[in-house]
């Protein structure tokens, strides 16, 4: 294995999940969680009273019409904004408000034009010191499980669709990697939960769906920086994906938006395709679709 270029490599088993993962009593089983969030603009509640778990190697969506507050609940999970009440809670310490702890990837790929693809990704172990001759040959060590071998050299604007997230997932992974900017104690952090907001949408049915295959076998397989701890939470308006990627649905409605349901998907991951055309799956669709009121 080759060693992070910032001398620091995390490898930890994946935690198990709550029974009760929405509701604000339990937080045993979360290596990640929120607690009645509360965010407003101008006066006006946007989310409020939000709870939210992810366990350590969970991944969980959130799904809900649009206008309900999901990118501000993002926002406001990552740090980029700071709740008017609640806290955030990551690894047992309160981050609350605090940003750089939870890596978070945008709809758009946001790669640089100008810098080749292997340059994009390396980006986030630059900004924490790293040497870039290191961080190079570490970067380049995940380009063939994250289907991007040989494009190591190649431009964004030379790479389809599916690759540009391919790269941009790959970046936010190295996010988290290894050691983050200095906590309060001065002492470095691993921070191993990411925040997709709507990775797939802007792709083609076909090839969303290989996404999706492929981003099943990069969390199970351990193929990513974060070995088998890939840690994620999902905004996705496509409730078929919610379920094929997903350990727990949550629904997120209403204005101001509130966690009004959540849904355990019970069948372990990675889903073979078969999984999408099963009663199981058509059944709790269903259900989540009456839950989100369409």
């Amino acid at each position: 294995m080759i060693k992070s270029p910032i001398g620091f490599n995390h490898r930890s088993p994946r935690g198990a999940a709550g029974k009760n993962a929405g509701k604000a009593e339990n937080a045993g089983a979360a290596l990640f969680y929120c607690r009645d969030i509360l965010k407003t603009y101008e006066g006006e509640p946007v989310v409020e009273g939000v709870n939210l778990d992810l366990p350590g190697g969970g991944l969980v969506s959130l799904v809900g019409p649009s206008g309900t507050g999901k990118t501000t609940l993002f926002n406001v999970l990552a740090g980029v904004d700071r709740p008017d009440r609640g806290r955030i809670v990551l690894g047992g310490e309160d981050i609350t408000g605090v940003s750089g702890r939870v890596s978070y990837m945008m709809q758009k790929d946001l790669l640089l034009e100008y810098r080749t693809v292997l340059d994009n990704v390396i980006l986030p172990l630059l900004v924490r010191g790293g040497k870039k001759r290191e961080a190079r040959e570490y970067g380049a060590s995940f380009f063939p499980p994250f289907g991007l071998a040989g494009y190591e050299h190649k431009y964004p604007r030379q790479l389809s669709g599916g690759m540009r997230q391919r790269a941009a997932l790959l970046r936010t992974c190295l996010q988290s990697d290894g050691t983050p900017p200095a906590a309060p104690d001065g002492k470095g952090r691993s921070t191993p939960v990411i925040l997709l907001d709507e990775p797939f949408s802007a792709l083609d049915a076909l090839t969303r769906r290989t996404m999706q295959d492929w981003f099943q076998g990069i969390a199970a397989g351990g193929q990513s920086p974060l070995g088998n701890r890939l840690s994620a939470i999902f905004i996705t308006h496509d409730v078929e994906e919610a379920v094929i990627l997903s350990d727990r649905v949550y629904v997120l409605e209403g204005r101001p938006g509130r966690i009004t349901a959540a849904f355990d998907v019970k069948a372990p991951r990675p889903r073979s395709r078969d999984f999408s055309l099963g009663p199981g799956f058509a059944a709790l669709k269903g259900e989540i679709l009456t839950a989100i009121g369409v």
